[in-house]
């Protein structure tokens, strides 16, 4: 069965090579067809549930994994619920409902609403999409790492916004396939949706009370244990900014190759707009730019008709 989702390109940002001195290269995974890296997993898993007969999805979501399983669901022409926390935008709303999904809010948080749709599984006949959790959500991110080395491209340090993980998690199972065992990979949050940097502190997975990040498509309030597992087997370095350096990131990232993204997408964009002194060693970065539809922070303005 054909992908759902698209190869997407990679771009050398000239402006940031030129200012850094070092080869900056961005995986543009916000020009997917639903608006982020999300459809490569939530596309593969889905395509698998229906090959084994499932007639219909239910997905939790802060958002951009919600849009995904909706869009996964029409092209596959199966009924698709997602329950998504109070705290998301009306833009998730919309965009999930836009593709002919069912969107039931639930909870002040992505866990909540996590817990409602289990429930709602139980009593219905469907198959749950969760939106970090699973080894073939993991194993479709990975083709993002495929696409860049048929390209030729090797970096010398991989930056990605990290949620519940598992954007990493696909990383780092392509990274591995590829063998760039040597090649560390950083993982980007914002403060105040940081359980995976609280979880290494702790040396085990940390279960944040609450999310306080504008950043809510990483509001998961806990990482997938296998990140913790490959954290023990790979160079994984933590970094947390503010939702203020991650919020003019995507301003950067805007005036520099004209694509708009969401806070998310913005963490690890700053790094390199920002030049912090964790990506100091190296020369050839790659970014992965997840993308994201929740672009309300850039006020744009509806023409008069």
């Amino acid at each position: 069965m054909k992908p759902l989702h698209i190869h997407t390109p990679l771009l050398q940002s000239q402006l940031l090579t030129r200012s850094l001195n070092k080869a900056i290269y961005l995986k543009m995974e916000a020009l997917q067809p639903c608006g982020s890296f999300k459809l490569r997993g939530i596309g593969k898993l889905c395509q698998q549930e229906k090959e084994r007969g499932s007639r219909a999805f239910v997905a939790s979501s802060g958002g951009n994994a919600g849009i995904a399983a909706a869009y996964c669901g029409m092209k596959l022409n199966v009924p698709t619920t997602v329950f998504i926390p109070e705290t998301s935008h009306p833009l998730y709303v919309d965009r999930i409902k836009s593709y002919g999904a069912e969107v039931i809010i639930a909870g002040e948080n992505w866990g909540k609403a996590h817990q409602a749709a289990t429930l709602f599984v139980q009593t219905h006949t469907a198959s749950y999409i969760h939106p970090f959790d699973h080894p073939i959500l993991w194993e479709g991110h990975s083709s993002m790492i495929d696409e860049v080395a048929q390209e030729g491209l090797k970096p010398d340090v991989v930056l990605v916004s990290v949620g519940g993980g598992g954007l990493a998690c696909g990383v780092l199972e392509g990274m591995h396939r590829h063998k760039w065992h040597d090649v560390p990979l950083v993982a980007v949050e914002t403060q105040g949706a940081d359980s995976f940097a609280q979880s290494l502190k702790e040396n085990r997975c940390v279960t944040l009370p609450r999310i306080t990040s504008k950043a809510t498509s990483l509001g998961a309030t806990y990482v997938t244990q296998k990140l913790m597992d490959w954290s023990r087997k790979h160079v994984i370095h933590s970094v947390v900014v503010s939702d203020e350096e991650a919020e003019q990131a995507t301003y950067d990232l805007a005036k520099d190759q004209r694509v708009l993204v969401e806070l998310a997408s913005g963490a690890s964009l700053s790094l390199v707009y920002h030049s912090h002194p964790i990506i100091a060693p190296f020369k050839s970065i790659l970014v992965i730019v997840c993308g994201g539809v929740n672009i309300s922070h850039f006020q744009l303005k509806t023409p008069c008709t």
